[in-house]
């Protein structure tokens, strides 16, 4: 499976942004699907992840309340509502795909280029 996030650029802090990941295949139904993140100079991380059917989610604590995973199997993608954007927010962010809903890199087989998000005070 072949995942495109796109999406990413520059927003401000309050802002909000939205990414998309799209899948090669119609597949992504099979997969639980997280989105995880890597800051300037820091390990990737998880930031959240969506069952199959399409819930419940689960959220990195730095982003709960904020942050939404959502996915549309019809269309073969999953999408990343940022609300509230702080400049801590900035990153790298990657899809990734799996077959076990987890926080964890090890679940996923499948990631996305990344996309590059940048939140300006």
């Amino acid at each position: 499976v072949q995942l495109q996030a796109s999406g990413g650029g520059l927003g401000q802090a309050g802002g909000s942004l939205g990414l998309s990941c799209a899948a090669s295949e119609r597949t992504l139904s099979t997969f639980v699907m997280g989105w995880f993140r890597q800051a300037p100079g820091k390990e990737r991380g998880f930031v959240a992840s969506i069952s199959r059917s399409g819930g419940p989610p689960r959220y990195a604590d730095s982003v709960k309340g904020r942050f939404t995973i959502s996915r549309d199997n019809d269309k073969n993608t999953v999408y990343l509502e940022m609300n509230s954007l702080k400049p801590d927010d900035t990153a790298v962010y990657y899809c990734a795909a799996g077959t076990v809903l987890g926080t964890s890199e090890r679940w996923y087989e499948y990631w996305g280029q990344g996309t590059l998000v940048t939140v300006s005070s």
